[in-house]
């Protein structure tokens, strides 16, 4: 990902990277840089001849911030597999800031589920720890990171939820018209690659603020 920043505003985003997530994802990435920090994750950077878990322990070591969505835990369908690459990786997480000393004693996370209380299913070792619920609406999604921001210190003063939700609507309508007008299929911006999308984000802001 061509965005870059230092240990302080770098969030990693540990989350699904299937379609269906795409409608949280697309309004994460643009909360996060739209309050000012910088978004890492796993699929910034595609390289076969880079280990997955390495890769995903770099990024966690760089980043004062993370973003730990469950809400996929579950099988869709009877026979399905639980998914646990999320949890695996707030472990990783954890571990690195329980152990660590210095500045990976101050790491700070954001824990979210889909319904209040439904992680316990799974995780029942994580009762106690303050979890957001989003319900699969990104507006809700959105309102979660932006306070959760200011109740950690990251931020004194920070646009509305309501601001913030406006602001990412603006950006879409605006991402799709001039990528249409460029184009781009339906299916182009589907697939659009992550580092591609949050450069776009970022164009987008500077351009916003600037004016």
């Amino acid at each position: 990902m061509a965005l870059k920043g230092d240990f302080d505003n770098q969030v990693f985003i540990n989350c699904p990277f299937d379609e269906d997530y795409l409608s949280l994802l697309r309004p994460l990435l643009f909360t996060v840089l739209y309050l000012g920090f910088i978004p890492r994750i796993a699929s910034e950077r595609l390289d076969s001849g880079e280990n997955r878990i390495d890769k995903i322990c770099k990024l966690i070591r760089v980043c004062r911030y993370s973003i730990h969505d469950l809400s996929r835990l579950s099988a869709k369908e009877a026979g399905e597999t639980f998914r646990m690459n999320m949890p695996f990786e707030l472990g990783i997480d954890y571990g690195l800031r329980r152990f660590s000393r210095g500045r990976l004693e101050g790491k700070r996370f954001l824990i979210l589920e889909r319904d209040r209380y439904e992680f316990q299913k799974a995780l029942s070792d994580l009762s106690g720890v303050d979890i957001k619920a989003h319900r699969n609406e990104p507006g809700d999604l959105v309102r979660a990171i932006r306070d959760w921001f200011v109740e950690v210190g990251a931020l004194e003063s920070a646009p509305s939820p309501k601001a913030v939700w406006y602001a990412f609507a603006s950006f879409a309508s605006d991402f799709y018209d001039a990528r249409k007008a460029a184009g781009y299929s339906d299916e182009d911006l589907n697939m659009m690659p992550v580092p591609e999308y949050a450069a776009f984000i970022d164009k987008w802001i500077r351009e916003e603020k600037s004016t």
